[in-house]
């Protein structure tokens, strides 16, 4: 076994492992762990870049793979891809990380044009391998970039975990100096960083509603002590010391539980 064999079943498992625990990362941070494990384990890659986006916007009752063009399909050699899609259908990107400044030069410059073979490959969702960008004509502009700063080849890869889509892409310096058995690895660290991100929402989501059952519950509690306090000064029940409490809130215009933290504050009627 080769060391670098070594490195991809031991360290970096239980580094990819990690990616999917849920913590206080942001995206952006979990992105950056991925290129950076990419670029770091994956033979012949030279550095990576990875992007979180929006899923395409369709019509209404439309299926999200109905977007241009179809899901399904990879544009071919003799297509005219580098060009304006249709603004319904433009894929959004909504965070990206790279392991290196010229990598993340490559992709912002991609991103603000909203187009090339990062996009076509959100649309069609399906891996797309570029082995000699010389030899590449799909998307001049992109290529041209790339070659600006010695690249040579390069494969992207999608993963969707609705509502989360990621595409991870690898460079290499050389031709064909990414082939298709990096591409497993490439999809494993891709899809991990996938759940990372998905479970990171989840976490958030429930994060939120405990906070707000739990503000609800003082809340509630705190009007139950001013009901009971209205109760004792006016002698009345308790819906009656609801329904004052309501009144004064409307003809004043104080919200019900400031009100009634004024009153259990003995700091009087606004």
């Amino acid at each position: 076994m080769t060391p670098t064999e070594t490195v991809l079943t031991d360290q970096l498992a239980l580094e990819i492992a990690r990616l999917g625990m849920v913590g206080e990362s942001s995206d952006v941070g979990t992105l950056h762990r991925v290129t950076e494990l990419a670029a770091r384990a994956i033979p012949g890659c030279a550095g990576a870049a990875s992007v979180r986006w929006a899923l395409p916007r369709t019509a209404a009752g439309a299926d999200p793979g109905s977007a241009w063009p179809p899901a399904g399909t990879v544009p071919q050699a003799d297509d005219t891809v580098d060009t304006e899609p249709p603004e319904e259908s433009r894929p959004e990107p909504l965070a990206a990380a790279a392991s290196h400044p010229d990598l993340a030069e490559v992709t912002d410059r991609q991103l603000s044009r909203g187009h090339g073979p990062v996009f076509d490959v959100v649309r069609g969702r399906r891996p797309l391998t570029c082995d000699d960008i010389l030899a590449e004509t799909r998307w001049p502009e992109s290529m041209s970039d790339m070659l600006r700063r010695g690249v040579r080849c390069f494969v992207t890869t999608p993963h969707l975990n609705p509502p989360i889509l990621v595409t991870l892409t690898l460079y290499g310096v050389t031709p064909k100096a990414l082939g298709h058995g990096r591409h497993a690895l490439a999809s494993l660290l891709i899809a991990q960083g996938t759940a990372a991100v998905s479970n990171s929402q989840h976490y958030d989501d429930v994060h939120r509603t405990a906070v707000q059952l739990q503000e609800a519950v003082e809340a509630r509690a705190i009007v139950d002590q001013a009901k009971g306090i209205l109760m004792h000064a006016l002698g009345c029940d308790a819906d009656e010391a609801f329904a004052e409490m309501r009144r004064i809130s409307q003809t004043r215009h104080v919200k019900l539980t400031a009100l009634a933290q004024r009153i259990v504050g003995h700091q009087g009627l606004p």
